[in-house]
């Protein structure tokens, strides 16, 4: 068994501007994980950091069902399309 040691960080408050449907998942699914939104988005931005995807199986399904939900009804392709 691998030993996981812990890893002292400092975290700060960001001013960061999201798509409002894409909140919404993002909210829920870390509800969801019972986890709290910084720490869903640090583990999408290490695993995307490294080729990785963080989510697989059950977990994909429940952001499509929470996708439909809230009607965030485009995909990654959208990603430099968004404007407001």
């Amino acid at each position: 068994m691998t030993k996981h040691t812990e890893i002292m960080v400092e975290r700060v408050q960001t001013g960061v501007r999201l798509e409002k449907r894409m909140v919404k998942v993002l909210k829920a699914l870390a509800e969801y994980f019972d986890i709290s939104l910084g720490d869903l988005l640090e583990g999408i931005v290490l695993h995307s950091f490294e080729g990785k995807s963080p989510f697989a199986g059950e977990a994909i399904v429940k952001i499509n069902a929470l996708k439909e939900i809230y009607d965030m009804d485009y995909d990654a392709s959208a990603s430099h399309r968004m404007i407001e």
